[in-house]
């Protein structure tokens, strides 16, 4: 069951704390589809800034990703909504064929390059979502449901680098100022001003996995695992997250022979990373992978795999197994009795890759695709 407090509206001291670390920000865009949770956002935003003397520009971007009727007279009316609270507003179209399969993906990445492209054009470094404390709680669910590991289930963080790619220009800061508060209570804000907002259907679309498993919330509710229980889970393993995270960092230092070189190679006291704890172990390895790499994020279930081999390399050097080969993600990764090495994998078909453990011989010769 909600906290009986979960139903009250946001009030203007909540909505000042809310916002006032963004105060000094030349120009914020605020990402409002037209449903509940970002019709709130405009409106909490709105009020903020019109309290100060100054503050930052707003400005409400709209997408509309064409994939319902309603959404472009939902745009119109986040338009005039915004017009009414003085905030400038913007449509932006997802332009071009939408895939058949992974829409939402897909839906989601264009938003995402819209709202930087609006920020860029507005000389602005933050864009603010409404994202809510059930919508954290889903994603821990998703992600739970999806074998995620420890970053994964810590979910969505209050502020993180815009997830555009690399471009040009300082980064672009994605900010969700609403992550605390459960959607009843920017509901109960919206209906407190006697104002409306959009209902996309697909937010019941069972075809959808985030449709699905927030049609089994209340159950859980009910056994003590609510939206409260799941986002707490997310923030202790954030915290864990960020020790973690310090404990690599060291261990490069201590473990690496020399500032890490863009393409390697990155050399590691085989030893010592031998006895590092599993976790800052693994860490350290995927953290040079991707440095290397030219294939993008290493998949844990795969950085796990090398891991075990390395480990197993590493206990069979007494009895004269000494030599691991591999490629992941892009990075070759090397194990002598001294040495473990990182560095950028050969182009394919340049000359092959061998892959064994051996007792002093070279075994048989394979590729172990990246990814």
């Amino acid at each position: 069951m909600r906290a009986a407090d979960d139903a009250t509206p946001v009030s203007a001291a909540e909505a000042k704390a809310l916002f006032d670390p963004l105060a000094r920000a030349a120009s914020l865009i605020l990402a409002i589809s037209g449903g509940p949770d970002s019709t709130a956002l405009l409106v909490l935003a709105a009020r903020w800034r019109s309290a100060r003397k100054s503050g930052p520009k707003l400005v409400a971007v709209t997408v509309d990703h064409g994939l319902r009727r309603s959404s472009a007279a939902e745009a119109r009316a986040v338009g005039r909504l915004a017009r009414r609270l003085g905030v400038p507003h913007r449509i932006l179209r997802w332009q071009g064929r939408k895939p058949a399969t992974g829409l939402q993906a897909a839906a989601r990445a264009a938003r995402y390059r819209l709202l930087a492209g609006a920020a860029r054009k507005a000389k602005a470094r933050h864009v603010l979502t409404a994202h809510t404390l059930d919508d954290q709680a889903e994603t821990v669910l998703i992600r739970m449901s999806r074998g995620s590991g420890m970053t994964g289930l810590a979910a969505m963080a209050a502020a993180s680098p815009l997830p555009v790619g690399a471009s040009p220009g300082p980064a672009i800061m994605l900010i969700r100022p609403l992550l605390d508060l459960p959607k009843a209570r920017l509901i109960a804000t919206l209906e407190q001003a006697g104002l409306g907002f959009a209902d996309d259907p697909s937010n019941r679309d069972p075809r959808f996995t985030r449709a699905r498993l927030r049609g089994v919330m209340p159950a859980l509710a009910r056994e003590g695992l609510d939206a409260r229980s799941l986002a707490l889970l997310a923030r202790r393993l954030r915290r864990a997250e960020a020790a973690i995270d310090a404990a690599v960092a060291v261990a490069a230092a201590e473990l690496s022979q020399g500032p890490w070189a863009d393409r390697g190679p990155i050399d590691f006291d085989a030893g010592k990373f031998a006895r590092l704890p599993a976790e800052v172990a693994l860490r350290l390895l995927g953290r040079a992978i991707t440095h290397v790499g030219n294939e993008g994020p290493v998949e844990l279930r795969k950085l796990e795999q090398l891991y075990d081999a390395l480990r197993d390399a590493s206990a069979g050097a007494r009895s004269g197994v000494f030599r691991l080969r591999r490629t992941l993600a892009g990075a070759l990764v090397t194990l002598t009795g001294a040495a473990l090495v990182v560095e950028r994998a050969p182009a394919r078909g340049t000359r092959p890759v061998r892959s064994a453990l051996t007792t002093g011989r070279s075994g048989r010769s394979g590729r172990f695709k990246g990814r």
